[in-house]
């Protein structure tokens, strides 16, 4: 190799150094946490941001925590190390952030968040990610999409756990970065994403409708009793319905077995038909009205173990759990939210996220619960009611491998 390849060489690895390096980068190799505050609210969720032996580790404290709708999160001001004039210069400059995790308990979500002094719609620039295991470093990153900051702003990158469970969790980060980025070279982001609320869109650009398989009842006060039977009482007719309670929840499992091997393209939609629903409380004036606002839904949760094939006619409580505790079976932090529509026969659509959707399709999330998060009675048409019309069904679609 001549002299002057060999100089060649040496300029192109100085060249992509420069270009890798980051504008903000904290691998937390040091004893102490620098520059980070921590953050929690909407409820008794703690936590602390601790320093190990190269990374850090966010320890989620929420064993006090009653009704898990928790938020907890690290937050940092970057802004001295942007040129903040990029982003009046031209909109195809925006913020990108990054990170490496572990988590301890999965599947989970976490969240990226970023801001400014001046922000005051916290969710235009945030996106949650599914980890799935807790055996692999994942990276993951978010790139704005109108990032809205000036020079003379303060801008604060973030990362959340929000409603993990009544546990403690712990959340490890090998480095987070923070950069500028040209958005037409700096290529795709990284990770699992999942888009916070997306628009539902017409159920008929769904390529799959697939109605639920099995579905029923159970009830944590009465484990070993089988509530298929359940329905509203009229003077002519039974109305078989999913009645929702406190200590009654529903239970959803489909058949997937046509779709063996498939992958999910986008997120799915769970149509739930309404048959009643009870409804009340001031939470604002109890709580306060940002924790207030999270109560009066309904909220849909992945079934990761227990009893796989569980049968409608014959299922409980404790035949489902098998024995293992809640958080053995149940996702302890939910797939959705959602506030249900109070017009009897109206239609309810919840997005059912693409990583969840995989692993409903692979067979690795059981079925669905439904449960309510605060004082609601609601009821839900079953299977048996008119050959199933009204009962619960999935809107999902199928890459296309050809």
């Amino acid at each position: 190799m001549n002299f002057l390849s060999v100089w060649k060489k040496i300029i192109l690895v100085l060249l992509l150094a420069s270009v890798c390096k980051a504008q903000f980068m904290d691998e937390f190799d040091k004893s102490t946490i620098e520059g980070w505050f921590v953050l929690t609210g909407d409820g008794s969720a703690e936590l602390k941001f601790i320093p190990r032996n190269g990374y850090a580790t966010m320890l989620v404290d929420a064993s006090r925590d009653k009704y898990n709708v928790y938020w907890t999160l690290i937050k940092r001001d970057v802004t001295k190390w942007l040129d903040l004039t990029k982003f009046a210069a031209h909109t195809r400059y925006q913020l990108r952030v990054e990170a490496r995790v572990r988590l301890h308990n999965a599947p989970r979500r976490l969240n990226f968040m970023v801001n400014t002094n001046r922000t005051t719609n916290y969710h235009i620039d945030l996106m949650e990610f599914d980890i799935p295991d807790t055996t692999n470093w994942h990276v993951i990153s978010m790139t704005t999409k109108k990032f809205d900051a000036r020079p003379g702003d303060t801008v604060y990158v973030q990362m959340a756990a929000t409603d993990f469970g009544p546990g403690k969790y712990y959340v490890d980060i090998d480095y987070y970065r923070a950069d500028i980025v040209d958005v037409n070279e700096a290529g795709p982001d990284k990770g699992n994403c999942v888009p916070y609320h997306p628009t539902i869109p017409d159920m008929n650009t769904f390529s799959e409708h697939l109605p639920v398989f099995q579905d029923c009842i159970i009830n944590s006060e009465f484990p070993d009793v089988n509530f298929n039977d359940y329905h509203l009482k009229k003077v002519n007719e039974a109305v078989p319905v999913l009645k929702i309670a406190s200590n009654q929840w529903a239970v959803l499992r489909w058949d997937f077995s046509k779709y063996t091997d498939a992958k999910s393209d986008v997120e799915g939609i769970l149509e739930l038909t309404t048959h009643s629903v009870y409804i009340g409380g001031n939470y604002d004036e109890a709580f306060g009205k940002d924790f207030g606002m999270e109560f009066d839904k309904v909220r849909v949760i992945e079934i990761l173990n227990g009893d796989h094939f569980w049968n409608q006619e014959t299922v409980t409580y404790n035949s489902l759990t098998e024995g293992k505790e809640y958080e053995e079976v149940f996702n302890s932090q939910m797939v959705y939210d959602f506030e249900v529509n109070t017009k009897p026969g109206g239609k309810n659509y919840i997005t059912i996220s693409r990583p969840v959707m995989q692993r409903l399709i692979a067979g690795i999330t059981k079925g669905l619960l439904l449960r309510p998060l605060g004082a609601v009675d609601a009821s839900f048409y079953a299977t048996e009611y008119e050959n199933g019309n009204g009962s619960a069904k999935l809107h999902f679609g199928i890459k296309d491998d050809k």
